[in-house]
């Protein structure tokens, strides 16, 4: 059945099977090889640089948005996206943050800044979904985490 279920996904589908939370293996399989090496290489930085800060949660979003590795403390850090063959990560930059990111505008990349000035500002911030199809594209998502909140390790 699963393999039934992949053959119909398309690039960009979430994990929606909403009757248990994705383990390792699906979200390999879901994302494939080049997606799912970016999904290990952001939860090792996270683990890395805000060592015990925070303990990742799935949420299920529903049908539409399916599966989310969140992860907060008191505030939202970021949630990671699996889709099909497509990692995407959430950052929500507040007005704090959204003041930091016009101060280094011409620091990112064009796509984010086109990503950064069509996104809609809510009352708790602009809700950025940075898709990860790069080394490039987690190196900026990285910066962006490291804006919101300062590591607490350095390499």
């Amino acid at each position: 059945m699963e393999s039934n279920m992949m053959q119909r996904a398309q690039i960009g589908d979430r994990v929606a099977d909403k009757s248990s939370q994705p383990d390792e293996r699906v979200i390999r399989d879901w994302l494939g090889p080049e997606a799912f090496e970016h999904w290990v290489e952001l939860r090792s930085w996270i683990e890395e640089f805000y060592p015990n800060v925070f303990t990742p949660d799935w949420l299920y979003g529903g049908k539409k948005r399916g599966w989310a590795l969140r992860y907060k403390e008191t505030r939202a850090f970021c949630s990671l996206l699996p889709a099909y063959r497509l990692l995407s990560v959430l950052v929500v930059l507040g007005r704090a943050e959204r003041e930091k990111f016009e101060e280094r505008r011409y620091f990112w990349s064009p796509p984010l800044v086109k990503l950064y000035d069509e996104s809609r500002t809510y009352h708790d911030g602009k809700w950025l979904t940075v898709p990860i199809l790069s080394m490039d594209d987690r190196n900026e998502v990285t910066d962006l985490m490291s804006m919101k909140r300062p590591a607490l390790s350095r390499r």
